[in-house]
């Protein structure tokens, strides 16, 4: 845990969130500016800065979070028509939070390329 990370603090429960899975390793939570009707963010409870800081002894973790992930979009009912998995990476990646976070998009057509 990182005392300064958005996403520490929710997982500590100290920044309210709407929680859609936890275990040990893993949890899961509505993102609150949605951009598909089904926005779910996957975060470990590591923290991890982003997918490259990731290190070999993550290899499981990391598994563990796409495994969550296809937990959600089932429990969702996002596989039959499909969905889309994103990690930001860096600045140029687009990323806002410095926290590994999986992006679950769904309900809706995607596009490609993203933009």
């Amino acid at each position: 845990m990182s005392d300064d990370c958005l996403f520490c603090k929710i997982i500590a429960g100290e920044i309210p969130s709407t929680e859609v899975y936890r275990d040990d390793d893993v949890f899961a939570f509505e993102d609150i500016n949605p951009v598909a009707p089904t926005h779910t963010l996957v975060i470990p409870v590591k923290h991890l800065t982003d997918v490259a800081a990731a290190e070999e002894a993550d290899t499981e973790l990391l598994g563990k979070l796409v495994m969550a992930a296809n937990k959600i979009a089932e429990k969702k009912g996002l596989v039959k028509e499909g969905f889309r998995y994103v990690i930001n990476t860096g600045n140029d990646g687009g990323q806002t939070v410095y926290h590994l976070h999986l992006h679950i998009f769904g309900g809706r057509k995607m596009n490609w390329p993203p933009g």
